[in-house]
């Protein structure tokens, strides 16, 4: 194959002209005329703009592929440009809203290579009144592509600074920080930009298929430039046409709630791909779990073996008792013995001598719960997909149809990065495999999530950030109480994370220095701003029985919601955010601070005029503090109404949890 280089780029080679745009033919504005994207040419290349209102907010950015290859491909010709509008309203499976309305204008920009081999490359782009995304796609034309590098750039109309994290953690699990934008190395997405003062902008994708992740680099004080994360061989992705990247995406907002209120990463992804998907349910569960973490018990078989029958029964003996669905156990199957990240033969179907299965089962089976199964690959993904359908299979003979992943290991099969093209395809294939089975998934160790939820509605969840578990046992001590408080404008734009919190004992004697750094109440008003439809109450039966009113509102809180409201934030200060239930007229409030303390007064609109409502109310106590006091707090009732202010008062790293219920 001749292979070639791909430019369609600002400042390519001087003078070659890719394409001629006039003024206006080639834009496209958001259904509300307030945002518009404009494509057109200069210097030979390809670039785009963006504008809010009138104000720019993207400067012209450049646009295209360097492929394999000596040649350079440019010249193309404009053949036509398409335009279409979608309007339609559909219904989630699950998540923070029933209905999404998916609403925009389009346009594709369609054209051919002048010369050569005339390749055929085109611009989709669809502009929401929320954002804009926008794909390239290469129609088919019976040539196989080995792309290098994208030269896709998001550079803003003026200096800005980004919440952003570093790649060097594969799995994600790392802080997201603050930087000017020529400050940001290679950065993973989401990045989320505070512009002007008064403008608020996250950058991401949607439907990621069958190429690699793409993450950011900051050129200058304006410019970020894209960067897939390529194979072992330093190829960046194998396609064949036809063929279509993943959308890059920009949610616009006015405030910070806003961004977390879009759905327009869900609406460039395909429909749902399973036929009836009745069986995908969303659930609470508690798990043999927190335990190995703090070093009480481990996964491997021996005399401290946390996964074994007796044991796993008092779990299922409690989730019943309290109307807990699900019970995780980890480290029930062979192959965790000895420096497992290195062992390749995880049988998926072997339960360890202490563990029967089959007696676990069914006796969960007879208390109304069920098991949550487990599959750790160690990121050994041969060794995985040669079992899959096997081990998948294995648990639904056994009534298991939920299953959490986990790939700890810095490459896969010692090799090609979680992030790559070859890990997009096996998280891909797990996830189809375990739709074959009816089984859910929550997988660690991920791909950043794109929203493919909406098509495989069996991907329930996914880790891919710096969880509870490093609160017992991260040697700089636990996550600090900024933390939660800028996920959901960060890591939780991408989707459901399973952050495990609902820890009510804080101090770990295993490993001194470690904590959970919140208090108990911002530990259950986590449930409400931090959303995944598989949550865990991640502390043990004994720990929960010690605090039964607070344990309460875990049991009440849903973990599948009618719609969803962010009234108040400040991102990396505190956050209040507000669900109503999808399977009652209840809602929920959760707010959450950091370090600081916080008086807030949030309005109750959002309530049904004329109804009244008891709040029952999960506050900090007058001397609750994270560091020195973080389990003090109230629960208190009053009836409200919708015309009715409530006053919150947030301890530092606390919060309040309040549930509505309706008289």
């Amino acid at each position: 194959m001749n292979h070639k280089i791909l430019i369609l780029s600002l400042a390519t080679a001087a003078g070659i002209a890719v394409c001629s745009c006039g003024q206006h033919d080639s834009e496209v504005s958001s259904p509300d005329g307030k945002i518009t994207f404009e494509c057109g040419s200069k210097d030979g290349g390809l670039f785009y703009s963006v504008s809010d209102g009138g104000r720019q907010i993207v400067a012209p950015s450049r646009l295209g592929f360097v492929l394999e290859g000596n040649d350079t491909v440019a010249d193309f010709e404009i053949l036509d440009r398409v335009r279409s509008t979608g309007d339609v309203t559909w219904e989630t499976s699950w998540g923070e809203s029933r209905e999404v309305r998916d609403n925009y204008n389009g346009m594709t920009v369609e054209m051919r290579q002048l010369g050569g081999k005339e390749m055929l490359v085109n611009l989709e782009v669809r502009v929401y009144d929320d954002g804009f995304g926008y794909r390239y796609v290469f129609p088919s034309q019976g040539d196989s592509l080995v792309i290098m590098e994208e030269l896709t750039e998001f550079a803003l109309a003026g200096p800005a600074e980004a919440w952003a994290m570093n790649n060097h953690d594969v799995y994600y699990e790392d802080y997201y920080k603050r930087k000017p934008i020529a400050a940001l190395d290679t950065v993973h997405t989401p990045v989320t930009v505070e512009f002007g003062g008064d403008k608020y902008l996250a950058i991401h994708e949607a439907n990621l298929t069958d190429y690699p992740k793409m993450q950011l680099i900051g050129v200058d004080s304006v410019t970020m430039k894209a960067r897939l994360v390529p194979w072992s061989t330093g190829v960046a992705a194998y396609v064949t046409t036809p063929f279509a990247t993943p959308w890059r995406t920009m949610i616009i907002g006015d405030t910070p709630g806003e961004l977390v209120t879009s759905y327009m990463m869900l609406n460039l992804n395909e429909p749902c791909a399973v036929a009836d998907a009745s069986w995908c349910k969303p659930m609470k569960y508690i798990g043999v779990w927190w335990e190995m973490h703090l070093g009480n018990g481990t996964w491997y078989y021996g005399p401290n073996h946390g996964a074994n029958t007796a044991h796993v029964k008092e779990y299922i003996d409690f989730a019943a008792e309290h109307g807990i669905p699900g019970v995780l156990v980890e480290g029930w199957n062979v192959g965790w013995e000895g420096d497992w990240p290195a062992n390749q033969h995880f049988d998926f179907t072997k339960p360890y001598p202490d563990f029967d299965i089959k007696e676990i089962t069914d006796y969960a089976r007879e208390k109304g719960v069920t098991l949550v199964g487990h599959h750790e690959t160690a990121a050994w993904t041969t060794n995985y997909e040669n079992q899959l359908d096997t081990a998948f299979a294995f648990y639904t003979d056994h009534g298991v149809n939920n299953v959490k992943t986990g790939y700890v290991n810095l490459l896969m099969d010692g090799k090609e990065d979680h992030s790559s093209q070859y890990g997009v395809r096996h998280y891909r294939k797990v996830i189809e495999a375990a739709a074959r089975h009816n089984v859910n998934i929550d997988n660690h160790e991920p791909v950043m999530p794109t929203g493919l939820q909406r098509t495989w509605p069996n991907l329930m969840t996914q880790e891919g950030v710096r969880g509870q578990e490093h609160n017992a046992w991260d040697t700089d001590g636990g996550n600090p109480p900024e933390h939660t408080v800028l996920m959901p404008f960060t890591r939780g734009l991408a989707g459901p994370m399973d952050y495990t919190f609902g820890t009510f004992n804080f101090d770990n004697p295993v490993y001194p220095g470690t904590r959970v750094r919140t208090t108990l109440a911002k530990e259950l008003a986590l449930y409400v701003v931090i959303y995944s439809p598989m949550q865990m109450a991640s502390d043990t039966p004994a720990n929960y029985a010690a605090q039964p009113a607070a344990f309460q509102f875990i049991k009440d809180v849903p973990v599948d919601w009618e719609t969803t409201i962010v009234p108040d934030a400040v991102i990396g200060d505190y956050v209040v955010t507000v669900r109503q239930d999808r399977n009652s007229p209840d809602w929920y409030l959760g707010a959450i601070t950091d370090e600081q303390p916080r008086e807030l007064d949030v309005k109750l609109d959002f309530l049904e005029p004329g109804a009244e409502y008891t709040a029952q109310i999960y506050a900090d106590a007058p001397d609750a503090d994270w560091e020195s006091n973080p389990t003090a707090y109230t629960v208190s009732e009053q009836t409200v109404k919708s015309t009715d202010t409530l006053p919150l008062k947030l301890a530092a790293g606390g919060g309040t949890a309040i549930r509505f219920v309706k008289k």
